[in-house]
């Protein structure tokens, strides 16, 4: 039995990957760190409200004994500022991370990054260079079990307001993108099971591109 802690549960993403969490027999328990409750009840739930996402000291207990951590938080592409677009996609990965393997040299961990992440970190695109630099660093940490998810366009399977206007395009491109261009789309529920199987087989894939997530 699996105890598992997530960190973004209640994103698009993550909140797929925290139900096959709690729906799993393989799981015995599940952390999910938030900010604000989200009013779930289940018994394998144990949910950690906490709003410091780059300082984790004040609740390292919760921490202990994971086998499994999932990093899924994100954001849209200029929805907030450079600087507050790279504490969420750098700066929280790496302190999650870190506060996942003290004391978990064991875990199997999976990072929600992005198609087009440059590892050299040279990429004009804030999104591709800060990816690539959250990348780096988990892979520098030497886990036992990493797994980075690139997705491409990822269809929400469950409506949400987009974003901006190439958000919505895609959403409604989306019936003939899959058919024409199958690599470059993904939804929501094929991204979140497949992040959830990696980490509950204990995998060690690496870098998983938009065509390997959906073979996963």
């Amino acid at each position: 039995m699996k105890k598992i802690i997530i960190a973004g549960a209640s994103g698009m993403v993550g909140s797929i990957v925290l139900r096959e969490c709690l729906d799993s027999p393989e799981v015995s328990e599940v952390t999910s760190l938030v900010r604000r409750s989200s009013g779930m009840n289940h018994p394998k739930l144990r949910e950690i409200i906490h709003q410091d996402f780059l300082n984790f000291s004040e609740i390292k207990e919760h921490f202990a004994g994971q086998d499994i951590a999932h990093f899924c938080i994100g954001v849209y592409t200029g929805a907030v500022s450079d600087d507050k677009f790279k504490i969420i996609t750098v700066d929280m990965a790496q302190s999650f991370a870190d506060a996942v393997l003290e004391g978990n040299p064991n875990v199997t961990f999976c990072l929600l990054s992005g198609a087009g992440a440059d590892p050299q970190e040279k990429s004009r695109v804030a999104f591709a260079r800060y990816k690539g630099v959250a990348e780096n660093y988990l892979i520098a940490k030497g886990f036992k079990g990493l797994n980075i998810f690139r997705p491409a366009y990822i269809y929400p399977v469950e409506k949400r307001l987009s974003p901006n206007l190439m958000y919505s395009l895609s959403r409604r491109l989306y019936p003939l993108l899959k058919n024409v261009m199958p690599g470059s789309v993904i939804t929501s529920e094929e991204l979140g099971k497949a992040i959830f199987k990696a980490g509950i087989e204990g995998a060690n894939h690496g870098i998983l591109e938009n065509t390997a997530i959906k073979k996963l």
